[in-house]
């Protein structure tokens, strides 16, 4: 990764973050939290890592994304629109009657959505059914897929991972948000999921452990899981909830409320310092 390529995602991160506050703050609902600590991730998936067209969303052989931990829809939102599959002034309609961005992403209604998602456990079971299939019709795609560290508490995704690697689905590619923290606090104590590495080694997956704010640490995971043949491969990332707003992060009170008017300005204030330091770079 160049210089100049490590400095355009930090700058897209910066306003996808700022996206996440727009839209959460105009909603006055949402999840603002685990959506700024996968901020990185889902601007490296889609501006480096994802095979898509904005122009073509729907193209056969594009690559799939599932967000398991569909309550972090401002987040997919934000970078989908600085991709160019729908205009960024959409964001200020979420969860808003009649439009298009939901509080749950929902296949059919939002260009770039390739499933319907919200209850947790269920998206990694469709990830794995769709890279099933994909080996099945001989399409070349990978499939992508963002649990929540609270979400694998639940059984669903331990199964959708025995299916994963029982098919040696090695065109799928499951990221645990290892951000620490869930609406009812930290995860280690309403029912610890640790050791996740190990767990899922046990499973059968290949694993690599990253910082989930590097890019280049997520340059070197996802190309390791392109080159892992005969079994499925997992990225664990350790991040900080709410990244980027000093009063949300590790505060997860942040899990699923929206900033008042107040916090919304300091919020943009502080994203904006960030982006103006990025772009000085």
């Amino acid at each position: 990764m160049t210089a100049n390529e490590k400095k355009q995602l930090m700058i897209t991160a910066c306003k996808v973050r700022m996206g996440v506050i727009e839209g959460t703050h105009a909603a006055k609902a949402g999840h603002p939290g685990g959506s700024l600590s996968a901020a990185d991730l889902f601007t490296y998936l889609y501006f480096k890592e994802l095979n898509v067209d904005p122009q073509n969303p729907n193209m056969e052989t594009r690559d799939r994304f599932v967000l398991s931990k569909g309550h972090t829809a401002p987040g997919l939102y934000s970078v989908l629109a600085q991709r160019g599959f729908f205009p960024e002034s959409d964001l200020l309609t979420l969860r808003h009657i009649g439009s298009h961005l939901q509080g749950h992403p929902t296949l059919g209604k939002t260009p770039g959505i390739d499933m319907s998602t919200g209850s947790l456990g269920q998206g990694i079971s469709t990830a794995a059914g769709m890279a099933l299939a994909a080996k099945h019709t001989g399409n070349p795609c990978r499939v992508y897929t963002l649990l929540g560290d609270g979400e694998i508490q639940e059984g669903q995704p331990w199964e959708a991972m025995m299916f994963a690697h029982h098919y040696k689905l090695d065109n799928l590619c499951i990221i645990i948000d290892n951000n620490g923290l869930q609406i009812d606090g930290n995860i280690a104590d309403v029912m610890s999921p640790y050791p996740i590495v190990d767990k899922l080694q046990a499973f059968g997956f290949e694993v690599a452990q990253i910082d989930g704010h590097s890019f280049e640490e997520m340059e070197a995971a996802f190309a390791k899981a392109r080159e892992t043949k005969g079994v499925p491969f997992a990225i664990v990332m350790k991040t900080v909830k709410g990244k980027g707003v000093s009063y949300m992060e590790n505060n997860s009170d942040w899990h699923g409320k929206a900033p008042n008017d107040a916090e919304y300005e300091q919020a943009m204030a502080e994203l904006k310092a960030q982006l103006a330091e990025v772009e000085a770079m």
